[in-house]
């Protein structure tokens, strides 16, 4: 794998664009990793879904009795996600906003989702965006990350993403609890893709 910087998988205007049918990873429904979280409580408190697409985990979460907000940078993903949720009568905030100013929504949160996001960011932005993750989470906050693996084969889609690498971007101010190789399904085969699974702590001052 080359360790030359790698820069971001699209732009938010191409993400948007990719609306206008269904992208590869909107399935419809919470990714069953996710699922399988939620069902064994592990989410709690102010629940904020980071690059929540079409919503299903943030309606997952809200359908669970917790508080959620979801945000993406796409304006037609969030309207369906919005439209979702007025249909399963559930008051969720959805809003267009850069995972990279995460302060500005003004906002702590005991729970952070990150269903294929981590993995679109350039070098750069990786660093960045677990400085904005710092502005929004109360001490003691969990963030479940699932993200493309250096073990998933090719090179299509978005970068894959070393244990090493995650352990590096959150080596300060966070206690990395588990990385375990999950799948991370797609609406493209029934094959899914190798991914990790990581649990991380914000650590207590």
């Amino acid at each position: 794998m080359s360790e030359s910087p790698r820069r971001s998988l699209h732009t938010p205007e191409e993400f948007n664009e990719m609306y206008s049918g269904t992208p590869p990873w909107d399935i419809g429904r919470p990714q069953p990793t996710f699922q399988a979280l939620a069902d064994a409580g592990e989410f709690r408190g102010h629940v904020l879904d980071i690059g929540c697409g079409t919503g299903e985990h943030t309606l997952m979460a809200a359908q669970r009795g917790l508080e959620a907000v979801g945000i993406d940078s796409s304006p037609a993903a969030v309207e369906i996600a919005k439209r979702k949720a007025r249909e399963r009568g559930l008051n969720i905030r959805f809003l267009v906003h850069n995972a990279l100013d995460l302060a500005s929504i003004g906002e702590q949160f005991d729970t952070v989702l990150d269903s294929g996001l981590f993995h679109v960011f350039s070098d750069e932005h990786r660093a960045a965006y677990v400085e904005s993750l710092k502005a929004v989470t109360r001490p003691g906050a969990r963030y479940f990350m699932l993200c493309f693996s250096e073990h998933q084969p090719g090179d299509f889609g978005p970068r894959r993403v070393t244990q090493q690498e995650i352990r590096q971007s959150f080596s300060d101010g966070w206690r990395i609890e588990s990385i375990e190789m999950k799948k991370l399904e797609t609406n493209l085969g029934q094959e899914g893709i190798i991914a990790w699974l990581v649990r991380i702590t914000k650590e207590v001052d």
